[in-house]
């Protein structure tokens, strides 16, 4: 057998060790974590440390210091609006940070995947299998295509959480009432009515941001199918904003206006105020995401409350919003790397049992009540295929659209028809810019 020679044995060793060297550095050793240099890894959300997501989320931080102990984590809290407003330029920065959440939908993931500004993680869900946890409907706001219209192409976020809009509601001031829960639409507005007979403002709403559209379109989706929602949503077919769905969830929404079921001074009141007003037991209904139910749990103290599923087949909801990894991030495998902690059953039961709606957890591994029948009901939900997004997703900037055009029809100042007007106009003109 050869043998080598001392000096031949020590430029051998001393190539191993470069080659070893030069290997740290490689996608496939960093994304593995197995890197030995010290690290800065820097990210950013918009979730409140009490919040379900907050707590999971800084569960997993101190899970990603434990396995990577030679990276420091560089964890700024932002707003969801500051981010919203300055994630293009912040994006086309020296600042960008490596991992960050982010809102989904066509005007937003979308608009920045079509600018270039995400990583396609395509390869990346494959080889780590987060695509086999995530549904077909919550692929949806994953993919998007070289136009940034959602449910196609490539990868360019994943979400470890789901939510959707539902209707919360304070069990003592229905019992107070005689009102039992209602099981159709019919009976929900049965009850608003009796509300309002007896002296109470049913519902908590906030008309200076996204609580009032949503309610509109909440008011639509129970004359709507599948089909609408994808000509809206994706692009796939023409959208008439007069048509029996659109017309009945503005015409109702003005209609409950009138009759006192939302009072006209929530033109101005924010979500925040909507939020305080049912948890402060003002109003016994609040019509809004499951965002809110890990701080109800946490704040609400002098009475009962519970929630039940929107009285239709569908309703606004979809995936979380999404991990996405700048195009600028320095340290890609980092971020995959703390995805995919997020994506562990342990991650995923704290955050159930923290009052949010997990994608990937074990049922029974999910111990709190209310939680469960949270769960519970977004699965019906989905089962149902009743995912039907949000109404600022399609264009850049709706958002702000339908904020103003909701106002006017909380106010008065504006009817029905010219309120579906106003929302039709800058959708119709993005479409004609997609080439659609």
């Amino acid at each position: 057998m050869f043998r080598a020679g001392k000096g031949a044995r020590l430029l051998v060793a001393l190539t191993a060790a470069m080659l070893a060297l030069a290997g740290c550095g490689s996608d496939e050793d960093q994304a593995s974590g197995d890197n030995t240099g010290p690290r800065d890894f820097k990210l950013w959300h918009y979730e409140g440390p009490t919040s379900a997501m907050g707590v999971a989320w800084n569960a997993a931080i101190e899970e990603f210091k434990r396995s990577h102990p030679n990276v420091t984590v560089k964890f700024e809290e932002k707003g969801f609006e500051q981010i919203q407003k300055t994630a293009q330029m912040v994006l086309n920065s020296n600042d960008a940070p490596d991992l960050m959440e982010y809102n989904k939908g066509n005007a937003t993931a979308g608009l920045l995947s079509k600018q270039g500004l995400l990583t396609d993680m395509s390869e990346e869900v494959t080889k780590r299998g987060w695509d086999k946890l995530l549904s077909p409907s919550l692929q949806t706001t994953c993919k998007y295509d070289e136009r940034g219209i959602m449910g196609d192409g490539k990868w360019f976020g994943v979400p470890n959480y789901a939510e959707y809009v539902l209707v919360f509601y304070n069990k003592d001031m229905f019992a107070q009432h005689g009102i039992q829960v209602p099981t159709s639409f019919d009976q929900f507005v049965a009850a608003l009515d009796r509300f309002k007979q007896a002296g109470v403002t049913p519902l908590a709403v906030g008309g200076a941001e996204y609580p009032a559209h949503q309610i509109m379109y909440q008011l639509a989706l129970t004359k709507a199918d599948r089909g609408w929602v994808d000509r809206y949503q994706r692009y796939t077919g023409d959208v008439d904003f007069h048509d029996s769905a659109w017309s009945y969830g503005a015409n109702t929404l003005a209609e409950w206006v009138q009759k006192g079921y939302i009072d006209k001074a929530s033109t101005s009141s924010k979500a925040e105020d909507m939020g305080i007003s049912f948890i402060s037991g003002k109003a016994p209904i609040m019509i809004s995401g499951t965002w809110w139910f890990g701080r109800l749990q946490t704040e609400i103290k002098n009475f009962q409350w519970g929630s039940f599923l929107w009285p239709s087949k569908m309703s606004a909801g979809s995936s979380g919003n999404i991990w996405v990894v700048p195009t600028g991030s320095k340290n890609k495998d980092l971020a995959y790397d703390f995805i995919n902690i997020t994506m562990q059953q342990q991650n995923q039961a704290l955050l159930g049992n923290s009052g949010g709606v997990p994608i990937a957890a074990d049922p029974n591994a999910v111990t709190d009540p209310a939680t469960k029948t949270l769960i519970s009901d977004f699965n019906t939900l989905s089962k149902q295929d009743g995912l039907a997004f949000y109404p600022d997703w399609p264009a850049p900037g709706y958002y702000d659209v339908l904020v103003s055009a909701t106002q006017k029809l909380i106010n008065g100042s504006a009817s029905p028809d010219q309120v579906l007007d106003e929302i039709a106009k800058p959708y119709q003109e993005n479409r004609a810019n997609l080439g659609g």
